[in-house]
Order: structure tokens, then sequence, then C-alpha cells
């Protein structure tokens, strides 16, 4: 039996599979954005795919934290308009 990956979502820290989350990655340029594949190369972060799960990341600034950067108010509006 193949074993499934499983993530922490950054908003809600509930552990689900890998498939079921959005995967936020910062490349080596430290350009930010979503990894749709799940595949690209760089620092990845996940989300669940809703409003409530990023606007918690946002107010306890985790995307901060992992990424190790100030993030640009543009990227957040980015991904508001990706997820549900």
């Amino acid at each position: 039996m193949k074993k499934i990956p499983k993530r922490t979502c950054i908003g809600c820290n509930e552990t689900k599979e890998k498939k079921e989350l959005i995967r936020i990655v910062k490349n080596k340029e430290g350009a930010i954005f979503v990894d749709k594949t799940g595949k690209a190369n760089g620092r990845g972060a996940y989300l669940c795919d809703n409003q409530e799960c990023l606007e918690k990341a946002i107010k306890t600034k985790r995307l901060e934290r992992t990424f190790e950067m100030a993030i640009d108010p543009k990227i957040y509006e980015e991904l508001k308009q990706v997820l549900k």
C-alpha cells in the first residue's frame, strides 16, 4: 500500500492529504506564487482551499515566518483571488 503524503495547513494547523491543500512557493529569486502542480522548486507552504485559513495565516503572519521575509500585500490579494 502506497503512503499518502500529509501536510499541515499554515492557517488552521490541520494535517490533511497533500492533494487537498494549495501549495504556495517561494523560489530562489524570492518570488512567491501559487504552485498548481505541487512540484515547483522552492520553499513551500500549504493552505486549505478556503478564505478563513488564508485570513488566519495573514493575521498571525505565518507566511512571513515560513518564508523569512516580508510579504507584499499584492501577494495576499492574488492568493485571495485563487482561493474559493
